[in-house]
């Protein structure tokens, strides 16, 4: 990175803050951070979540790992190192996502316990809600909703996670929710019910 450069910059502190916007949304701006396996239900929960939360009036908005790799991210692969990359673009995204007051939902595989933790640490206390979508590989390579396990095994797709890349659990998320047993709707309420405890919803529809 260009020090000379980095000299030159300097941090621009806006009129409107964070909290100027929460109390205008009449909730606290968070990162609710979705990560497991390929298969585990990470994109839809985080939409059918996004969707509890529109019904209650919450400004949202759902960032997906693949969506992001089409435009922000299209010019990173899957080695070990472009990974790390792909998840320190995103965290900064959900940085600015969360002071401009929303509640983003981040739909990430996101392997490395290191590169959560960094994201963590972009963040205020509280704002950063790591949910755990554990489910066994057997049951994700049953759905194997997008065909990509199947073409892992084959040899087709190199450095998959879970396959030949590995993936690092979440030692102590806030929320773990198993979607191989649980509903969706089910794993849905667990997360509403722990946002209105945390009071960073209210527990009433506006």
């Amino acid at each position: 990175m260009n020090s000379t450069l980095n000299k030159n910059i300097v941090w621009h502190y806006p009129v409107i803050k964070k909290a100027d916007r929460e109390i205008l949304s009449r909730h606290k701006a968070v990162a609710l951070w979705f990560t497991g396996l390929s298969g585990s239900g990470k994109s839809t929960l985080a939409n059918t979540v996004e969707n509890a939360l529109f019904m209650k009036g919450c400004h949202t908005y759902v960032l997906d790992g693949d969506n992001v790799r089409h435009g922000l991210n299209s010019d990173l692969g899957f080695s070990s190192g472009d990974r790390k990359e792909n998840i320190r673009r995103l965290s900064e995204l959900v940085r600015l996502f969360v002071d401009s007051g929303i509640i983003v939902l981040s739909a990430f595989i996101s392997p490395y316990h290191q590169d959560r933790e960094n994201a963590r640490r972009l963040l205020e206390p509280g704002e950063f809600v790591e949910i755990f979508c554990k489910c066994n590989l057997e049951e994700c390579e049953i759905r194997d909703p997008k065909g990509l396990y199947k073409k892992a095994r084959t040899g087709e797709i190199q450095q998959f996670t879970g396959i030949s890349s590995v993936y690092e659990e979440p030692q102590n998320p806030e929320i773990t929710v198993n979607t191989a047993e649980q509903t969706i709707e089910q794993c849905t309420d667990e997360i509403i019910s722990y946002l209105e405890r945390k009071k960073i919803i209210s527990s009433d529809t506006l």
